[in-house]
C-alpha cells in the first residue's frame, strides 16, 4: 500500500532517528476546485494558441477531427488514473502506481519524467502570460521586450510559487477564479467569432462548417500523426488534480473523477473553439501566419475581432497565468512522494508545518524552472520553443507507462467482469499503446533538425530530441547514483492489487 502522508519522512538510513513531518492539509480541495485546477493545468487557451495554427497547416480544415482523436488517448489513460487512485491514492501518482506494479526502475523514472515536464514549461508559460497581459492594456513595445518580460515572467513564477506555498486551499481559489475568467472569455469568443464569421463579417477566407470537418483522415495518416503530436500536447497536464489526491476530500475518487470530467470540458473547448476560427478566419490566414506560434490568436484579436480582441488576449493570458502555477504542483507533489520513499533525498520531502504543503520541493521545482528558462532564453527564442517541444518525449513516457501499469497492476482481476477488462484493461492499454507510437513518431520527428523551430543541428539531430535525451540521461544518472546508495526504495518489489482494493465489483459496477 501507499505511504500515508502522515508519516514520518524518511531518513537517509535505517539507523538514522527520522524527522517527524505533519502531513498535507487533507480535505482542502473539493470536486469543483478539483476540476479547475485539471483544466487550467492544460492551460486551454495557451495551448490553442500554440497548436490550433501548426494543426491546421498540417490537416487543414479537419483540425476539429485531429482534435478529437486526440482525445481519445487521454480519456483512456485518465481511466487508467481513475482505477489507480482508487487504490493507491498517492501523491506521487504515476511514480507511486508505476513502482507498485512493474518495480523501483519503471517507477523511478516515471516520477523523473513528471518533475522534468515542470521544469521545462513553467518558464514558458510565465513568458507568454507577461506577454499577453501586455498586450491586453496596449504595452505592445513592452511586450517586444525581452529583458523586461524575463523579468516579469520571473516575478509571476516566483508569486506563483508562493501561492502554492501558503496554502492548497487558496490555490484551489485562485485557479477557479482564473478558471472562470479564461473558459468565459473562450466562450465569449467562440460566439463572437462563430456570430462574425457565419453573418459574413469574418476575414475573406472564413470557411462554413461541415460534419467533414471531424474527419481527421482528410489529409493522410502522415498529416494526421503530425497533429496527433500537437494535440496530445493541447491535453497534457489532467492529472494535475490527481496529483493532489492527497489534498482532496473523498481523496479516492474525486481527483479520478475531476481529471476524467476535465477531459471532456477540453474536447468541447478546443472543438468548439478550432470551429470558431476556421469560421472567422479560414484556413488560409492560419497558414500564413504560422511562424507565429502563440502569437496568432493575437493576430486573429486584431484583424478580425476589432475593439474585442482584448477577450482573446485576457483568456491566452489568464490561461497561461493559471497554468504557470498548476504545473509547478505535479512536480513538486511527485518529488515529494519520491522522497517519502527514499527514492530522492529525504530533504525534498519536508513538509512546511504552517502551511501543510510541500514548500522544499516547491520552490526548488521553480528555481530550476527559472534556471532553465533563462538560460535557454539566452540561446533564443526558438530555442525554448524547442525545449517545449521535446515535452512531448516526456509526456508521451510518463502517461504510457501509467496505462500499461493498470494493466499490469490488476491483470489476476481483469477477467472478473466485463467493465473491468475494457476500462482497467483493454481501455488503458490502448491509449497506451497510441501514446508509445506518438513517441516513436516523436523521436524520427525530432531527429530531423528542420523540423525544430531554430533549424540547427545539434550533435546531428534536431535540438527537442537533444533536449529530451539529456534530461533523460540525468535521470538515469541519479537513478544509478540512488540505487548505488542502496536506499529502503530500492528493496519495493511488484505486486499486484488485492481483493479488498477492487475498485471494479465482480458484478460489473463500479465501487
Amino acid at each position: 500500500m501507499s505511504t500515508s502522508s502522515a508519516e514520518t519522512s524518511p531518513s537517509r538510513s535505517e539507523d538514522a532517528r527520522p524527522e517527524v513531518q505533519p502531513g498535507l492539509e487533507s480535505n482542502a480541495i473539493g470536486f469543483l476546485d478539483a476540476v479547475s485546477i485539471g483544466l487550467n493545468a492544460t492551460s486551454p487557451a495557451y495551448s490553442l494558441a500554440a497548436v490550433l495554427g501548426p494543426i491546421v497547416v498540417l490537416v487543414g480544415v479537419a483540425a476539429p477531427g485531429v482534435l478529437f482523436v486526440s482525445f481519445v488517448p487521454m480519456l483512456l489513460i485518465a481511466s487508467a488514473f481513475y482505477f489507480l487512485n482508487r487504490v493507491d491514492p498517492d501523491c506521487g501518482t504515476t511514480f507511486s502506481w508505476v513502482t507498485r506494479a512493474m518495480g523501483p526502475w519503471f517507477g523511478w523514472m516515471g516520477g523523473w519524467a513528471i518533475a522534468m515536464t515542470g521544469v521545462l514549461v513553467v518558464g514558458s508559460l510565465a513568458d507568454v502570460a507577461v506577454r499577453f497581459l501586455l498586450l491586453v492594456f496596449g504595452l505592445d513595445d513592452a511586450a517586444s521586450n525581452n529583458t523586461l518580460v524575463t523579468v516579469l515572467a520571473i516575478g509571476l513564477i516566483v508569486l506563483m510559487t508562493w501561492i502554492c506555498v501558503v496554502g492548497t486551499e487558496v490555490s484551489g481559489r485562485v485557479q477557479t477564479w482564473l478558471n472562470f475568467a479564461q473558459i468565459a472569455a473562450l466562450l465569449i469568443f467562440i460566439a463572437v467569432a462563430l456570430a462574425r464569421g457565419l453573418s459574413g463579417n469574418g476575414l475573406p477566407g472564413g470557411e462554413t462548417p461541415a460534419l467533414s470537418w471531424l474527419n481527421p483522415f482528410a489529409q493522410g495518416t502522415a498529416a494526421l500523426s503530425a497533429g496527433l503530436l500537437l494535440g496530445v500536447f493541447a491535453y497534457w497536464g489532467w492529472e494535475s488534480a490527481v496529483n493532489l489526491n492527497e489534498e482532496t476530500t473523498d481523496s479516492a475518487s474525486t481527483p479520478g473523477r475531476a481529471a476524467i470530467l476535465s477531459t471532456v470540458i477540453l474536447l468541447i473547448t478546443y472543438i468548439g473553439t478550432a470551429v470558431a476560427v476556421l469560421v472567422l478566419v479560414g484556413p488560409a490566414f492560419l497558414a500564413d501566419n504560422a511562424g507565429e506560434e502563440e502569437m496568432v490568436f493575437a493576430l486573429i484579436a486584431r484583424e478580425a475581432l476589432g475593439g474585442l480582441g482584448w477577450i482573446v488576449l485576457l483568456a491566452v493570458s489568464m490561461s497561461a497565468i493559471a497554468s504557470t502555477q498548476t504545473t509547478i504542483i505535479p512536480a513538486s507533489r511527485t518529488a515529494l512522494s519520491m522522497a517519502r520513499r527514499a527514492a530522492f533525498p529525504a530533504y525534498f520531502g519536508r513538509i512546511s508545518a504552517r502551511h501543510r504543503t510541500p514548500a522544499v520541493s516547491t520552490w526548488w521545482v521553480a528555481v530550476i524552472a527559472i534556471i532553465w528558462y533563462v538560460v535557454v532564453r539566452q540561446i533564443s527564442e526558438n530555442a525554448l520553443f524547442d525545449s517545449l517541444t521535446a515535452l512531448s518525449l516526456l509526456i508521451a513516457f510518463y502517461y504510457s507507462l501509467t496505462g500499461f501499469a493498470c494493466a499490469v497492476y490488476y491483470r489476476r482481476l481483469l477477467l472478473r467482469s466485463v467493465k473491468g477488462f475494457l476500462l482497467i484493461g483493454v481501455g488503458p492499454v490502448v491509449g497506451a499503446v497510441m501514446l508509445a507510437w506518438l513517441l516513436v513518431l516523436s523521436v524520427i520527428a525530432m531527429s530531423n533538425p528542420e523540423n525544430s523551430y531554430s533549424g540547427q543541428s545539434w550533435f546531428g539531430v534536431g535540438p527537442p530530441l537533444v533536449i529530451g535525451i539529456f534530461l533523460f540521461a540525468i535521470g538515469a544518472v541519479f537513478m544509478v547514483a540512488s540505487r548505488v546508495a542502496g536506499t529502503r526504495y530500492w528493496q519495493e518489489r511488484p505486486s499486484t492489487v488485492e481483493d479488498d482494493e477492487v475498485p471494479v465489483s465482480e458484478g460489473g459496477d463500479a465501487a
